[in-house]
């Protein structure tokens, strides 16, 4: 049976620059994204079409959701409370990232409410880092020496983590994962320097613990089993796929972002959805 249910269609036709973190929130019944060199956030009510913005002034490399209706968001070295409604905005931690290293980039909640964010250096070797910061402000350095961080994502019993470098080395790391604690142990390489297959960007795992993974080199998302090995895919109308993840009330649409395609025709950017024959996981929540 095919993993995709129904056909790739578009949910907006629009050039982000970068347009990451898709997430969905159940209790708005919005999507949300962000836009990393814009600085913005953005959000889309799915029923009613209404859509909103909020500007940072700097890079919002990702974000995840939070207690009480707000996000937890990852600025370019910093991250913060933002309560979409007021409008308010709380500082969390500030990360002492070296001076090399431009700014942080994937980010997602972990299944111990923790916000998992690496970072992104392009010296050599690379510099920079994967870190777990809990709801009173701790950081903790998890693991470094990465180019680009991206890719996290969790099975269902969360006691397994992805972990990808899309730049440098462009590996799949799969990492055991303590649930109570965010401990990260048993590093394994899956993949590495798979250019054929297009290099792994965001990632997401469904119920049956399949990882899907953006490659924006080839306009499509991999479908991974938990070894690595590569089972299908499934081709976009976007040119450069960023980030997938699950949602609708049955969680059984994907819908990805993308970043600017550089093509001047349109209908290569945008955000698109397609339906699945399996249902992904929903977003953990921060301090939960």
């Amino acid at each position: 049976m095919s993993a995709v249910s129904g056909p790739v269609e578009f949910v907006i036709r629009e050039k982000f620059g970068v347009a990451e973190s898709t997430t969905w929130d159940a209790a708005s019944g919005r999507l949300f994204w962000c836009d990393i060199p814009a600085g913005k956030l953005h959000a889309l009510h799915l029923e009613s079409g209404e859509r909103r913005e909020w500007s940072f002034g700097e890079d919002v490399a990702s974000f995840g959701l939070a207690t009480a209706g707000r996000l937890v968001i990852a600025l370019s070295r910093s991250l913060i409370l933002f309560n979409p409604e007021t409008g308010d905005r709380g500082i969390i931690a500030t990360i002492d990232l070296p001076p090399q290293v431009s700014r942080l980039n994937d980010g997602k909640v972990g299944p111990d409410g923790a916000f998992y964010v690496g970072s992104m250096d392009g010296s050599k070797p690379p510099l920079g880092a994967l870190y777990r910061v809990d709801a009173s402000g701790r950081v903790t350095l998890l693991t470094q020496g990465i180019a680009t961080s991206n890719g996290l994502a969790w099975t269902e019993d969360g006691k397994t983590m992805f972990h990808s470098d899309s730049q440098g080395e462009m590996f799949v790391d799969r990492w055991d994962f303590a649930p109570s604690s965010g401990a990260i142990s048993n590093k394994r390489r899956l993949r590495e320097h798979d250019l054929a297959n297009g290099r792994a960007d965001g990632g997401a795992f469904d119920v049956n613990d399949i990882y899907w993974s953006a490659a924006p080199s080839c306009s499509r998302i991999n479908r991974l089993d938990l070894n690595g090995n590569l089972l299908d895919w499934v081709d976009l109308p976007i040119a450069k796929p960023t980030m997938p993840c699950f949602g609708g009330p049955d969680l059984r649409t994907v819908f990805v972002t993308s970043l600017d395609s550089g093509l001047d025709e349109p209908g290569h950017d945008g955000i698109v959805s397609f339906r699945v024959a399996t249902s992904g996981l929903p977003p953990y929540i921060f301090g939960a």
